[in-house]
């Protein structure tokens, strides 16, 4: 598998962190595997970052080339390297109905003479690239509109006024180059009143331009792209830019944008291998400081009040005389962990490793959201209770290794409940030192070697008697067994071959 290519600056590198998890959110619904999909997504971003250091102006003078802004380019790189895998005989990698759609007049439409090309298109290339970037953020990517003026460097207050006009910005290149596309008589003729009719949202549809909508696709492209109002920009955009698959992209990247999983994260436990020059450093707000001293000062008055306890004869929480055979485990005691500083483990990442302490005070069952992971040498919590053998267990999980390379290895946690769920927490154990550095579809905490993951906003409600999956990346070393002591919600599960 390529490796990716290496960032020449600064604002490289942050395209890259930025856009990697679109390009693997698209490359995954375009192929029949998920090993399969990393390889395309990381052949694609090579494409794309190659294109967009073609395209570069020169330093002093010369034309603009009209290109799309970093993700959009990112995805069309996708389809561009799902072609070629098609006409260099490894199209069986790929989703079907893709391979299908790839032989047709309509992917034919995204390379072709460009007034053929779809409207959204070439509307968003015509713009200013920062415009185009405003407009892909908002409404494709579903990113929050402070957290989109944040990434371009924009001021948030001024951004909703900016986002107007470059909607507006859109609009108006969408109707020049609807104007300038070669049409029958018949779409010639509706051509100003679509104009006029999707400028209000009140405006009513007259019945003979609402029949020809019905059965012309062009006309009913362009009426969407110039609709900026009921919610039709974003479906314009990724239908229109990104081609098969863009409404599937589409409602990932909500999804993921209202579960907190868009891409550029530091808390997303991704491990993107970028870094310009020196190694990056964890960025510390004032909230993990603060929530750090908070921290410290609950260890020493733990460690106090344990002390106190032996003293006195060992006590459990509620004050009873604890006889908890778990209690004998034998648990390094906070010391162990050394100084809190900002160094790494191998392995790890640093550009989304938070601080120890921190992450040794994660609870598994915690509600907090998961900051990444810990290398604490920390034993596992107490074990949940057995099932009864009589009586079958209320989860089974299955965990496949998807694909495994030198040094990591890509796994599905596939679950099934036998009771509903309204919010899910799946734990489990390595047995030989593996780390996560990323997961989809959930969000994760390791301490020591427990693992708990965490539903995402949008499946953590579950039937009974349904299934539930995510996946993860991993590193190990030297071996790679599967993991043991599987839970959901704290009740152990049994296993699937």
């Amino acid at each position: 598998m390529p490796d990716l290519p290496t960032p020449q600056d600064a604002t490289e590198a942050a395209l890259f962190s930025e856009s990697w998890d679109a390009v693997l959110s698209y490359a995954d619904l375009c192929t029949s595997g998920s090993a399969a999909g990393r390889q395309l997504a990381t052949e694609a971003f090579s494409r794309g970052v190659r294109e967009a250091r073609a395209d570069e102006p020169p330093a002093r003078g010369g034309r603009r080339t009209a290109r799309l802004p970093g993700i959009p380019l990112l995805l069309t790189a996708v389809r561009t390297t799902a072609e070629a895998w098609e006409a260099q005989g490894t199209g069986h990698r790929l989703d079907p109905e893709l391979r299908l759609w790839l032989h047709s007049g309509q992917a034919a439409r995204y390379t072709g003479p460009p007034l053929q090309r779809p409207l959204a298109l070439r509307a968003l290339k015509d713009m200013h690239e920062a415009d185009a970037a405003l407009l892909w953020l908002v409404e494709v990517e579903a990113l929050p509109l402070p957290d989109a003026a944040r990434r371009l460097g924009l001021d948030p207050v001024a951004a909703s006024v900016e986002l107007t006009e470059v909607r507006g910005l859109f609009r108006d290149r969408c109707r020049r180059n609807h104007l300038d596309t070669p049409m029958d008589a018949e779409c010639r003729s509706y051509a100003r009143l679509l104009d006029a009719v999707t400028r209000s949202s009140g405006a009513e549809t007259p019945e003979d331009l609402s029949r020809h909508l019905a059965t012309c696709v062009e006309c009913a492209e362009a009426a969407a792209c110039l609709r900026l109002h009921g919610g039709e920009t974003a479906a314009a955009l990724a239908s229109g830019v990104i081609g098969w698959g863009g409404l599937a992209y589409l409602e990932r990247r909500r999804r993921a944008a209202e579960a907190g999983l868009s891409g550029g994260r530091t808390d997303a436990g991704t491990d993107r291998g970028v870094a310009v020059g020196t190694e990056a450093r964890p960025r510390i707000g004032r909230a993990g400081i603060l929530a750090a001293a908070v921290i410290v000062s609950g260890l020493a008055l733990t460690v106090s009040l344990m002390q106190l306890g032996d003293s006195g004869g060992r006590t459990t929480a509620g004050g009873d005389v604890g006889d908890n055979r778990r209690a004998a485990d034998p648990r390094p005691a906070v010391p162990s962990l050394g100084p809190v500083t900002g160094e790494t483990t191998v392995g790890a990442s640093p550009t989304t490793r938070p601080s120890r302490s921190a992450a040794v005070t994660k609870s598994p069952d915690s509600d907090a959201e998961p900051q990444g992971k810990s290398t604490s040498p920390v034993a596992d919590p107490p074990g949940a209770p057995e099932p009864d053998k009589a009586t079958p267990a209320p989860c089974r999980v299955r965990y496949h290794v998807d694909s495994e390379w030198s040094n990591g290895f890509q796994a599905t946690v596939t679950v099934t409940t036998a009771g509903a769920l309204d919010g899910w927490s799946v734990g489990w154990t390595f047995e030989n030192g593996q780390r996560i550095t990323q997961m989809w579809d959930g969000t994760f905490a390791q301490v020591g070697s427990r693992v708990t993951a965490k539903a995402a906003a949008y499946n953590k409600e579950v039937a009974a008697n349904g299934t539930f999956a995510f996946g993860f990346l991993s590193s190990w070393h030297d071996s790679n067994a599967v993991p043991s002591r599987f839970t959901v919600n704290g009740l152990r599960c049994s296993t699937a071959g």
